[in-house]
């Protein structure tokens, strides 16, 4: 999808936003929430799932319209695995979806949508069933690339496992965006553009918006600090999903400290207080092994062993319902997946808040 060169006027900075808005009587605010009653304006904004079931359960059935989502963790926890998955659950229940992406190009993200849908389509079949991983398929399609007559059709013929999940991925397809963004022009005006083609394209069908990641996300001119850059992107980021009513989800990053700490909390994002002012859902991914209290790890070696198999992904904020509450999934990381049920957390956590063991 390319860059759309006549750009809407949205809000992309605090003062854009204060331009365009001017005060309106509460009059005309009821007559317009009339309208959206009468329209079915309001029944058609309801959550979209996104597909883990625990986590759907806790932020009151999904992302809301106007809501920014912000999904932070350290290196190789899985914030790039999650949130894919999360696309793909909800261009299979047929919403749009764009992801961006600053780190990994559309193949990068397509062969993890290739093994996530082996895994699938076997766990579908029994709880037990198997895919095909991350590293056969990379040598798979290594393998045919360097045969005379290669091609996808020859990949996926020498695999039924290989052609089911394509044809998988083929039933959402067109639903499913990928971009490869860069930092140095894809920024809130272009995001902006292609949010209104995507959403124009079918003013009927829900649009969401996945961004990988928030502190890559460029602003001209370039501003003196980071706190300056990420503030302003946070900020444009949620007068964008408000300006065009849909979700955004966008990965942040951990500072330094953070990355040190042994438990991520709030206060670790990097960029300053915006990111959790201007968030409407933030949600902290740690190790379950490692955040787990002493007590834990020394009665039961055997299940402290079975910890490392899971992350805890943490209802940090939630704007509107419940907060604080722990969760974890089961990784499966050799087929580019989480499992998606999931379930809250029994064991006792370290918090990080009041430095407790």
């Amino acid at each position: 999808m390319g860059v759309i060169r006549s750009r809407p006027m949205l809000p992309t900075t605090p003062e854009a936003g204060r331009e365009s808005r001017r005060p309106r009587p509460v009059g005309s605010v009821l007559h317009e929430l009339d309208r959206a009653l009468r329209s079915g304006e309001v029944r058609d904004h309801h959550p979209l799932a996104t597909g883990f079931e625990a986590l759907d359960q806790a932020i009151s059935g999904g992302l809301k319209p106007g809501e920014l989502t912000l999904i932070g963790g350290g290196q190789g926890i899985g914030k790039t695995t999650m949130t894919l998955q999360m696309a793909r659950n909800l261009a299979v229940g047929g919403a749009r979806v764009l992801y961006v992406c600053y780190e990994h190009d559309e193949r990068f993200l397509l062969t993890r949508l290739l093994s996530l849908e082996t895994r699938q389509l076997t766990r579908e079949q029994s709880d037990e069933g198997e895919g095909m991983r991350l590293r056969d398929l990379l040598s798979r399609i290594e393998r045919a690339g360097s045969r005379d007559n290669a091609g996808l059709h020859r990949l996926v013929a020498e695999s039924p496992t290989l052609a089911r999940a394509a044809q998988s991925i083929a039933l959402y397809a067109d639903n499913l965006l990928l971009m490869r963004g860069s930092g140095s022009y894809t920024d809130l005006a272009v995001l902006a553009a292609e949010l209104v083609a995507l959403r124009d394209a079918d003013l009927s069908t829900p649009c969401v918006l996945f961004l990988d990641y928030l502190q890559k996300v460029p602003v001209h001119p370039v501003p003196a600090t980071e706190t300056e850059r990420v503030t302003r992107v946070v900020e444009g980021l949620k007068d964008l999903a408000l300006s065009l009513g849909l979700p955004i989800v966008a990965i942040v990053a951990a500072d330094s400290e953070g990355l040190r700490a042994s438990r991520l909390r709030l206060h670790h994002l990097r960029g300053g207080s915006a990111i959790l002012y201007e968030a409407d859902i933030i949600l902290i991914l740690n190790e379950k092994h490692r955040i787990v209290t002493k007590q834990n790890l020394t009665f039961n070696p055997h299940q402290a062993q079975s910890f490392h198999s899971w992350i805890v992904c943490s209802v940090e904020k939630n704007r509107s319902g419940r907060q604080l509450i722990d969760l974890e999934f089961r990784k499966r990381f050799e087929y580019a997946c989480f499992e998606p049920v999931g379930r809250p957390v029994a064991e006792a956590l370290i918090d990080e808040r009041i430095q407790t063991e």
